[in-house]
């Protein structure tokens, strides 16, 4: 028995290592004594499968509720389609989801806010817009690197990796951008049915753009000629700046760098040109081309033109524009719509950043495994892809002849295409259009013709040596220029005055100073001439 008893011993020795060898191969010879059972089962999908009933290579024992935060308004049909996707996120990930929004009102505070509380987000929208570069730099998200290979290995192959290096701060990955090819340059929008009607200019610079807002004061006394809010600095002075040169784009502070020229940056807050363009806002708003109260309009301009209240944008972008066709026809078939990219005038075509949609993990958030292997269904997985973009076939919308068709009307229908403001998650081979995007298409090929790199939007701002500066300077904007912006004080060279000191009392020349400095360094590192 004793010699039996051996036999079996040395046996089930062989046995061991011949197991503990098999593991070792399987894990390319290392050992993983601390993985969770889940560990072995890491997905296999990929881009163009649908993924179901893969599993994430990470612990998924404990449920959780994930926070998701995205920017504007949300659709009306947004609980159905959140309970559609908590039922296949519980079986697939132990998870379910809250889908908040900010609305369009005040959405940098609010957004601010959501960074800065340690309120608990488990995911948000990041964009150069949104500042993604500065809070990268500050710690509000966190480093992604690692996390992605093994919480999202799917999403990680499925990004390009010059993507990957193109939203790095810090040799560092902080968002999980977009990958569809897009411009997102301004253009003018307008009422062409209106512009037919009384034979007016085609909008394609500022000149002809007002010669278009003064034909419509003058013929229909109950439409706003411009659709305007009360976010006054972006929707108007930005995208007048950009019809008006070549600039990068919507610099802060007053200060202003052409395209062409990048290491020579200007200030442009009260100079001449700056006291120009504040007359001309005045005459716009003396003209009756904006409302009185501009400052409290909180709808959005898409909204004021496809409801009938205005008949015209200074700029907006042609995938919004198409949009805004797409919930005419269905409302008003008679009505059309006109666009005119500011590329075609200015001649400066920069195809969509990187930075421009993603998504990041917020340093308040606990679940960031499980938030990423979430995001990589949302866009990997084609069914949590085409609900959440598109919301329910044959409720709220069907494919005719290979095409997106709205079932309804914008007012019957609680889930428009691209409902959730899903820009980020957009996976080009799900996505479905309507036939009016084939012109969408055309205007991108004719900017495809006159592209120029954007060198730009990898800047990240450092401002912890001049928070306190520029949290006040924030407060005198909205106090003195706003109001300037909207053209509505009588005094434009008291009002400037004014709102140049109170600047500089805030400590307007110490910020452009240090921004100027970071800047400087940037192009020069970047080796951008």
């Amino acid at each position: 028995m004793k010699k039996s008893a051996k036999a079996l011993s040395v046996l089930l020795s062989f046995v061991l290592v011949a197991v503990l060898l098999a593991a070792c191969s399987s894990n390319g010879g290392t050992a993983t004594p601390t993985a969770s059972p889940e560990s072995s089962q890491a997905t296999n999908e990929g881009s163009g499968t649908d993924g179901e009933g893969a599993k994430p290579g990470i612990d998924t024992s404990k449920a959780v509720e994930l926070q998701f935060y995205m920017l504007g308004d949300a659709p009306k049909d947004l609980s159905s389609i959140q309970d559609a996707i908590n039922k296949m996120a519980k079986e697939d990930l132990n998870a379910t989801v809250k889908f908040n929004y900010t609305s369009w009102t005040d959405w940098d505070q609010k957004y601010k806010l959501l960074l800065g509380s340690g309120q608990q987000v488990d995911l948000i929208f990041t964009a150069e817009w949104t500042q993604y570069q500065s809070y990268a730099k500050r710690g509000a998200f966190l480093p992604l690197d690692e996390l992605l290979p093994v919480a999202a290995p799917a999403l990680y192959d499925f990004v390009p990796k010059d993507m990957w290096e193109a939203v790095k701060i810090d040799d560092k990955i902080y968002t999980v951008p977009a990958t569809y090819k897009e411009y997102v340059t301004d253009g003018f929008v307008w009422r062409e049915d209106l512009r037919k009607k009384y034979n007016l200019p085609k909008p394609v610079d500022i000149e002809t753009f007002e010669q278009y807002l003064d034909g419509i004061k003058k013929n229909e006394p109950n439409v706003t000629p411009l659709s305007m809010n009360s976010d006054v600095k972006t929707n108007l002075m930005d995208r007048f700046r950009a019809i008006s040169g070549t600039p990068i784009g919507a610099l802060p502070y007053g200060l202003d760098v052409d395209y062409h020229s990048p290491s020579e940056m200007t200030a442009y807050w009260g100079t001449e040109e700056h006291k120009q363009d504040l007359v001309t806002m005045k005459r716009w708003q003396d003209n009756g081309y904006m409302v009185k109260n501009v400052l409290a309009v909180k709808d959005t301009m898409q909204d004021q033109i496809t409801s009938g209240k205005a008949a015209a944008i200074l700029g907006d972008n042609p995938t919004r524009f198409n949009d805004m066709v797409i919930k005419i026809q269905a409302t008003h078939p008679d009505w059309e719509l006109g666009y005119y990219p500011f590329p075609l005038t200015n001649g400066l075509a920069t195809p969509v950043h990187p930075i421009h949609n993603g998504f990041a993990v917020p340093a308040s958030s606990k679940n960031a495994e499980r938030a990423l292997a979430f995001y990589e269904k949302m866009v990997t997985d084609k069914r949590y892809n085409l609900l959440t973009q598109y919301g329910v076939e044959g409720t709220n919308y069907e494919i005719v002849d290979g095409y997106y068709s709205m079932i309804g009307d914008s007012n019957s229908n609680g889930f428009p295409r691209e409902g959730m403001n899903g820009w980020a998650w957009r996976n080009p081979e799900y996505m479905l259009f309507d036939k009016n995007y084939d012109g969408v298409k055309a205007i991108f090929d004719e900017l495809d013709k006159i592209q120029v790199p954007d060198k730009f939007t990898g800047f990240a701002e450092d401002y912890t040596t001049y928070q306190a500066e520029r949290a006040a300077l924030e407060q005198v904007e909205k106090q003195y220029l706003f109001p300037l912006n909207a053209g509505i004080v009588k005094d434009i060279d008291a009002g400037l005055k004014t709102f140049m000191e109170k600047a500089n009392q805030a400590g307007l020349e110490k910020i452009q100073a240090e921004y100027k400095k970071q800047w400087l360094q940037y192009v020069q590192e970047q080796g951008i001439k």
